[in-house]
């Protein structure tokens, strides 16, 4: 089946025991056994909340076909499956991680996977020679986003594969921007691949959650028991949000990409804006890496100001459309600012060495006609740039 049949029906059947169209959403933390064997071996495949629940499963199942993945496995947020991934390795171990590198990981490493024992180094992970040379005796994994939080960089996941499987490493990818829709990481020799469904997945901004996929049953077992113990699980009405918000994303993802090329485009066009990332645009340096490995580039656009930090803050301050806020991948667009948000924990000159400039805005494109959206930067650019 096609992916958006499979974003409708994959662990969707109709309820064996009701025949229900919908997937139920069953709110029960508890199973009752037949019998007291039943606790070692229960018949209906559930024992307790915090281990499964068939709606989790369902998404679970959907997840998994969607990404052509063996395996899924949803948590209550992307932070929670980011968290239970890095904990595959050991102290002792090294993790190298990419540069461009969403803010909330960057703290989960320095704040808590390093203090307990775990290296961890950073490189430029558009060069696969970058990450040979960065990586260590002792690296357990490889941890890469693409496109890449907030600069919107792609990774070449089939070059870097190779250098991780060299080394004996595991190679785990941040796929929340592409999407199953436009990326399969997995197809790429990529181990581990991670989405937060609050963004694109869920779609309508009402839900927290994310999820790992793998092939590896091996993985698969040693993720499942993390998730068991841990307990960061999705509650099955969050789980049911984030089915009903998939079964729209190919629609969705086609209208997010046709409007976030026109406003890139104007964009572009616009002599107040320095410089547009988009690898949708030709003049992007990783054009051809991206018709390469992508079916599409999505929705994400990041845009530098000419006018640096107060250009930015008045555009902030002047949106009418957009609403200014943290989060991305909704229906609605989303203006952010790197800078005071999402990378606020790094120090000045490592925001500018990495490439977070403080004129830099992060757009999340919705799915509004893009006539508007223009308009509403324009007045914004406008107010801030007289």
């Amino acid at each position: 089946m096609e992916f958006s049949t499979r974003a409708i029906h994959a662990g969707q059947e109709p309820d064996p025991t009701t025949g229900a169209t919908v997937t139920p959403l069953y709110l029960t933390s508890v199973y009752t056994y037949d019998t007291i064997e039943g606790y070692s071996a229960v018949s209906k495949g559930y024992d307790y909340g915090r281990h499964g629940n068939p709606t989790r499963t369902a998404l679970e199942t959907c997840l998994a076909s969607l990404e052509g993945a063996a395996h899924a496995l949803a948590f209550s947020s992307g932070m929670a499956a980011i968290d239970a991934c890095l904990r595959l390795v050991k102290p002792g171990e090294h993790i190298l991680l990419a540069e461009d590198l969403y803010g909330g990981t960057y703290r989960l490493v320095e704040e808590v996977i390093r203090p307990m024992g775990v290296e961890a180094g950073y490189v430029d992970a558009r060069d696969a020679n970058l990450v040979a040379e960065a990586m260590l005796p002792n690296t357990r994994m490889v941890w890469v986003e693409t496109p890449t939080n907030p600069l919107v960089r792609l990774v070449d996941l089939a070059a870097l594969s190779e250098v991780a499987h060299a080394r004996g490493a595991w190679l785990a990818v941040d796929s929340t921007f592409a999407t199953p829709f436009f990326q399969n990481p997995l197809a790429l020799g990529v181990d581990i691949v991670m989405h937060s469904t609050t963004k694109y997945l869920g779609g309508h901004s009402d839900i927290v959650g994310g999820a790992l996929m793998v092939n590896d049953p091996e993985l698969h077992a040693r993720l499942a028991l993390l998730s068991r113990i841990g307990g960061a699980i999705p509650s099955p009405f969050d789980a049911w949000l984030t089915l009903r918000g998939v079964k729209t994303l190919a629609v969705r993802m086609r209208e997010h990409e046709r409007v976030a090329f026109a406003v890139a485009m104007w964009l572009e066009q616009n002599p107040k804006v320095a410089r547009v990332h988009y690898p949708g645009l030709e003049s992007h340096p990783q054009h051809a890496l991206a018709k390469r490995q992508m079916r599409g580039v999505g929705g994400m656009v990041a845009a530098e100001l000419k006018g640096g930090e107060a250009a930015a803050r008045a555009v902030l301050n002047h949106v009418k459309v957009f609403a200014l806020t943290g989060s991305l991948g909704g229906v609605e667009s989303i203006l952010s600012y790197p800078w005071a948000m999402s990378h606020v924990t790094l120090s000045p000159d490592e925001r500018r060495r990495r490439g977070v400039e403080d004129g830099l805005l992060r757009l999340s494109i919705g799915i509004e006609d893009p006539r508007d959206l223009i308009a509403d930067l324009e007045q914004a650019l406008e107010t801030a740039l007289a």
